[in-house]
């Protein structure tokens, strides 16, 4: 089972090197797919799905609104490296297609009553802002931002990167249990460690690459600070994840990544921890710093 983890993690790896480098239309093809088979996984789990049915209709009606929310994105957004215009532009078309996938669910909600009950569309709505919506902040901070090419793998940092440094001191000094009805296995001081550990890996990061090697020029304290934040919100989304499947008796999302489980299992910090990171990235931009 280790020996399988992790091929299927070094694989992770390389296909979100390759992937997120290339960037633009690559990027938000990929992030299309794993938005729709995380939305799959979501609506499974949260009931939405019909048992015998490839895909009912709001699972039809995600899917289609995840393809046309990321085409848009992909539109709207500069490809010259310049992402001002682009993250002006993203707001409205983000807050439009949430209100619009909002208007077809109840569409779909009224006019096939009483086929769906009113849980299985709200948890549908859930579902599509749980994943596509929150992971498509990866695409906006590899091209919203100046250094996107850069800023972005600090999405990567603060959940892969906190969970490595919390799994890790949790095993050599781990005494108190975090959440043990939850995640029995986490303890209070592997998650201090995974954000400190986050807040060492985005100064060492920051001043190494970013600083380096780009016009960028962000103080240390600031790139400490948003590890540590995006370190426990990265916490919050595996263990959100985690209380979804607690909920409705699964041990897995999915078996679609050997080792690891589903779209889900594997990508449940990340899904948290790319809007914050965005949120900071946006703000040090308009503070100047050169990531603009």
């Amino acid at each position: 089972m280790f020996r399988t983890r992790l091929l299927s993690g070094i694989l992770l790896v390389i296909i979100a090197l390759v992937t997120i480098l290339s960037g633009g239309g690559v990027l938000a093809a990929i992030l299309c797919a794993i938005s729709v088979i995380a939305y799959g996984e979501l609506t499974k789990a949260c009931g939405v799905h019909t048992e015998g049915k490839k895909y009912n209709a709001p699972e039809l009606v995600g899917i289609l609104m995840t393809a046309l929310y990321y085409v848009l994105l992909f539109i709207v957004f500069p490809q010259d490296g310049q992402g001002d215009y682009g993250r002006m532009q993203a707001y409205p078309i983000i807050m439009i297609m949430i209100s619009v996938c909002l208007i077809l669910f109840l569409f779909v909600y009224v006019f096939t009553f009483p086929s769906y009950k009113a849980p299985q569309i709200m948890a549908a709505m859930f579902s599509w802002l749980y994943a596509p919506v929150m992971l498509s902040f990866i695409y906006l901070s590899r091209e919203g931002f100046a250094q996107g090419n850069y800023l972005v793998w600090f999405v990567f940092l603060c959940s892969w990167g906190s969970d490595t440094c919390a799994y890790a001191v949790g095993v050599l000094i781990g005494r108190h249990k975090m959440t043990p009805k939850l995640s029995p296995k986490k303890s209070v001081e592997g998650a201090v460690g995974g954000v400190l550990g986050a807040a060492l890996l985005f100064v060492l990061y920051t001043h190494f690459a970013i600083n380096k090697y780009t016009d960028a020029s962000i103080p240390l304290l600031l790139a400490a600070v948003l590890g540590a934040a995006g370190a426990l919100v990265s916490m919050v989304g595996d263990l959100a994840a985690s209380a979804v499947k607690r909920d409705h008796g699964m041990k897995d999302y999915g078996k679609l990544i050997p080792g690891h489980g589903g779209i889900m299992d594997r990508f449940d910090s990340v899904i948290i921890a790319a809007p914050l990171i965005y949120i900071g990235l946006a703000v040090m931009a308009s503070l100047g710093g050169g990531i603009g």
